[in-house]
């Protein structure tokens, strides 16, 4: 009887230990990608040449967004507001009170307008403008949609590295 209840006295320990170690590890990564970082998949057309059409996986910082600390030419995830089960990947082109000046649909004519970006506001587009939903679509983007700012690129390894700005800051 005595070894029997000493087993379970041990399992319990350890299982207590482990637990306790899982706690600790989700408590870890729930803290860091809820308000330090976090990966993010980016898919499609819209930011070619910055991004590959075929997939990449980036790390997004959240500390620049909360604090509204974004530059024109920052690459940021966003939540879409057509779709809020959508997190596109776009570029930072005018911030609050900038005038922006856009052509409606490249691909059928050469319509113009300007639009000056109200204050909580950033004017996002992709850098493939001829196939990209941005703000020329859905209209400046309020800041409680932004997600966070991208840093790195993680995948494809080849492409490892810092996102930069290609000469699209003004």
């Amino acid at each position: 009887m005595g070894s029997s209840s000493s087993f379970w006295n041990v399992a319990y320990r350890q299982a207590m230990k482990s637990g306790v170690f899982v706690a600790k590890v989700y408590s870890f990564l729930h803290v860091t990608t809820t308000y330090l970082a976090f990966p993010a998949v980016a898919f499609g057309p819209s930011m070619i040449p910055t991004l590959h059409p075929s997939g990449n996986v980036v790390l997004a910082e959240r500390i620049s967004t909360r604090s509204r600390k974004l530059s024109r030419g920052d690459v940021i995830v966003l939540q879409s507001p057509e779709d809020p089960n959508k997190i596109p990947i776009k570029r930072v082109i005018g911030l609050e009170g900038d005038c922006e000046s856009f052509v409606v649909d490249p691909e059928k004519n050469d319509e113009s307008r300007t639009i000056v970006v109200p204050k909580g506001h950033v004017w996002v587009q992709g850098d493939h403008t001829q196939n990209s939903r941005d703000s020329r679509i859905f209209g400046p983007l309020p800041y409680g949609l932004i997600r966070g700012r991208v840093l790195w690129r993680l995948w494809p390894f080849q492409d490892f590295g810092p996102i930069d700005d290609h000469n699209l800051k003004k």
